[in-house]
């Protein structure tokens, strides 16, 4: 039994749940920040809701790549890449992986209940909504976002502004262009983030029509929305602190990854993004969600207490 939880925990794929962590982090700090209270109950609940979504999200993403054939037919997975693949290794049939991909965001939209009973906030009810049908029809059909050249975006708007603003909303109970800016630079981590690990998926992709914006655009001019994206980020966060006092702490630490950033930049070139198993582009873009995330989150808490 032990075995079989672990294995059904582990299609989550939990590693890469620090994507969904993250803006409640962020946005929870940023509302410590401001209002100078902080709602543990409401922190884990948001936390746990966000995770259990994104898990979902992940074993649906799995299965319907199985159905569309993507991930049969990719031959350069990767850490990062190319999904779990335990549909293609035999450890979960197709239809035991949709269904735990319904039972586990079932059981994120049943916490996320819980949060809208507790704050009777319509505002929570949205998001929730929003979150829940987002990362399921990211792959399913009829929508297929990440297939129509629409995913990127849309995962940064489900695990950037989105749990930014709710995570903020939760602790302040206000709706404000507060959170706007450093929602910005965690949705432009995770859209990297996303981003850049389609590079050795990028012939599977192509085989079955899934019209990511690599496929879209092609290998250089992707390495540029990349470049720019990154260096975006940095720019929104001097902007931030400029504006707002609340933000010197975070926008500090933030910047301290810069030289994660260059490496990371110098990693994203034409020769390595094309080359069999090589994912050290991927590693530091990952890297940097997570650092930069926590250093917005630091320097708020900072700024709080």
């Amino acid at each position: 039994m032990k075995s079989k939880l672990l294995l059904l925990f582990l299609a989550s794929r939990p590693k890469f749940l620090v994507a969904s962590a993250a803006p409640v982090l962020v946005g929870s700090a940023l509302g410590f920040a401001i209002s100078g209270a902080f709602s543990p109950y409401l922190f884990i609940l948001a936390l746990l809701a966000t995770m259990l979504l994104h898990s979902g999200a992940n074993i649906a993403n799995d299965y319907f790549d199985h159905t569309s054939g993507n991930d049969w037919l990719n031959q350069n997975p990767t850490p990062f890449s190319g999904g779990r693949l335990y549909i293609q290794q035999g450890i979960l049939s197709p239809k035991a992986t949709l269904l735990l991909a319904l039972f586990t965001l079932t059981a994120g939209a049943i916490i996320g209940i819980v949060i809208v009973l507790i704050t009777q906030s319509l505002f929570i009810l949205t998001l929730g909504l929003v979150g829940l049908l987002g990362g399921f029809f990211y792959t399913a059909p009829p929508l297929c976002l990440g297939y129509r050249s629409a995913g990127e975006p849309v995962i940064a708007l489900l695990f950037g502004l989105l749990p930014v603003y709710g995570s903020y909303y939760l602790q302040t109970q206000t709706i404000d262009i507060t959170p706007l800016l450093p929602a910005i630079i965690v949705a432009i981590l995770i859209f990297l983030v996303i981003f850049i690990n389609e590079f050795p998926d990028v012939t599977a992709d192509a085989a079955v029509n899934k019209r990511t914006l690599v496929v879209r655009f092609g290998t250089v001019v992707s390495i540029w929305i990349y470049r720019i994206a990154l260096i975006t980020s940095y720019l929104v966060a001097v902007a931030a602190m400029l504006i707002y006092r609340q933000f010197v702490y975070a926008g500090i630490l933030y910047l301290l990854t810069l030289p994660i950033a260059v490496a990371a930049i110098k990693a994203a070139n034409k020769e390595d993004l094309l080359k069999q198993g090589q994912y050290r582009f991927c590693q530091l873009t990952v890297l940097l969600h997570a650092l930069g995330s926590l250093a917005l989150t630091v320097g708020f808490v900072i700024f709080g207490l």
